[in-house]
């Protein structure tokens, strides 16, 4: 894509920080380090989200996840977690509309870094759940 950043890095227009290349992807230190080795793995293939994947290239990017994961572990020791983010659309905070993956080495509880899902406090019936599930369900092809 032509004013895509993440394009712009893969084909070298922009510097990066790689830290591993093949065919399908491309993987390089996000400049906020929100902890020491934040990582972002990107496909070569520009799509916006999750949304735009097929089951082939779905496989190819998150097949790379665990290779870059345990770089990750054996570069840093003292790592002692991992969180691996996908955000999807302005709403799930996704900022640079070529899907990314996040991998976010984890030092402490003080590391800065933090992820709440809210209060749970009004859960759902188990009538709900079950016409949530048909829904979704419904959906898979």
């Amino acid at each position: 894509m032509e004013n895509c950043i993440f394009c712009k890095i893969i084909n070298q227009e922009i510097p990066s920080y790689k830290v591993y290349e093949d065919d399908k992807v491309y993987a390089f230190l996000d400049l906020s380090q929100v902890t020491k080795g934040h990582t972002l793995l990107v496909p070569k293939q520009h799509v916006a989200d999750i949304f735009d994947y097929d089951e082939s290239l779905a496989s190819e990017v998150f097949a790379r996840v665990p290779k870059v994961a345990k770089a990750l572990e054996k570069a840093f020791p003292e790592m002692e977690g991992l969180n691996i983010l996908n955000n999807n659309k302005e709403l799930a905070y996704q900022s640079v509309f070529h899907s990314h993956v996040h991998l976010i080495p984890r030092y402490s509880k003080k590391d800065d870094f933090s992820i709440h899902f809210g209060d749970h406090s009004e859960k759902q019936s188990k009538e709900e759940m079950q016409a949530i599930a048909e829904a979704i369900k419904e959906q898979v092809k």
